[in-house]
C-alpha cells in the first residue's frame, strides 16, 4: 500500500483529509508498536508540522505513546475551516449522469462536512434529477428517516433510472436500422399499386390479341365472309378451277 502524502503543518494544508489517510494506512499493521508508529509518522511531517514532532518527540521521549500523540496532533492542526469548505462543496456537488460517482463524491466530503438528518437530505434532493427523485418515491412509499437509508434509497433510485435510461437508448438504436413504419407502409402502397397497374396494362392487351387472332382466322376460312352474287365471289379465280369446284 502507498503511503499517504506528507503535511506540512500550514493553514492552506488540509489536515483531516491527510489525518484519514494515516489511520487508514495504519490499519494495514495492526500490530505496529507505539514508538513506530511515531517514528513512521514524523517521516511524513515537513516543515512547521516536523518542527513540533521532534520537540515533542525529544521532551516526552519514552512517554511518548501513540494514543497521547495522535490525539496532540489533531488538537494541534484540526482546521475548522475544512468542514466549512467541505460543506460548501458538498452543496455544489450535483450529479452528472453516474450515481456511483456522486455518492463515492458525497460520502467523502461528507467526512469533513459532517452533514446529517434534514441538511444531509436537502443536499441530496437539490443535486438529484426529477427522475430519480420519482423513482425514489415510487420505490419507498414510507418515509426514509435514517441518514444511511435515505443515501441507499437515492442510490438504488438513481441506478434504476440509469439503466432505463441505457435500455432506451439501445432500443433507439436498434429501431434506427429500419425503415420507419410510414416508409413500410409507403413502399408497399407504391409496389401495389406498380403492381396493379401492370396487370390491369396486361389485362387490357389479351382481349385485343384474342379479338386480333379470331379475325385473322376469319379472312383465313372465310367462314363468315357474304358476297353479294356468285360472279362476286367468283372474282378472280381461274376459269378452271372455277368449273372444277363451281
Amino acid at each position: 500500500m502507498k503511503n499517504p502524502e506528507t503535511f506540512d503543518g500550514k493553514s492552506s494544508t488540509a489536515f483531516n483529509q491527510w489525518w484519514e489517510a494515516v489511520t487508514m494506512y495504519m490499519e494495514f499493521y495492526p500490530e505496529t508498536m507505539d514508538r513506530q508508529k511515531i517514528a513512521w509518522t514524523g517521516m511524513l511531517l515537513t516543515d512547521t508540522a516536523l518542527a513540533w514532532h521532534l520537540h515533542r518527540y525529544w521532551e516526552l521521549q519514552d512517554n511518548n505513546i501513540w494514543t497521547n500523540y495522535a490525539a496532540a496532533i489533531r488538537a494541534e492542526y484540526h482546521n475548522e475551516r475544512e468542514a466549512a469548505d467541505a460543506q460548501l462543496k458538498l452543496g455544489q456537488l450535483k450529479y452528472q449522469g453516474s450515481i456511483r460517482m456522486y455518492m463515492t463524491e458525497f460520502r467523502a466530503l461528507n467526512n469533513f462536512a459532517r452533514a446529517t438528518g434534514e441538511g444531509l437530505k436537502e443536499k441530496i434532493d437539490l443535486a438529484m434529477q426529477d427522475r430519480i427523485l420519482d423513482m425514489r418515491f415510487n420505490q419507498n412509499p414510507e418515509d426514509l428517516v435514517e441518514d444511511e437509508q435515505f443515501l441507499h434509497a437515492t442510490y438504488r433510485a438513481g441506478i434504476q433510472v440509469e439503466k432505463k435510461k441505457a435500455l432506451r437508448g439501445v432500443r433507439e438504436l436498434v429501431k434506427g436500422t429500419q425503415p420507419p413504419k410510414d416508409d413500410r407502409q409507403k413502399d408497399g402502397q407504391v409496389k401495389g399499386s406498380s403492381d396493379n397497374t401492370r396487370r390491369g396494362k396486361e389485362n387490357t392487351k389479351e382481349p385485343d390479341l384474342r379479338r386480333d387472332d379470331a379475325a385473322e382466322r376469319k379472312s383465313q376460312y372465310g367462314s363468315q365472309e357474304r358476297w353479294a352474287s356468285k360472279d362476286a365471289a367468283l372474282a378472280g379465280v381461274p376459269t378452271k378451277e372455277q368449273e372444277e369446284y363451281g
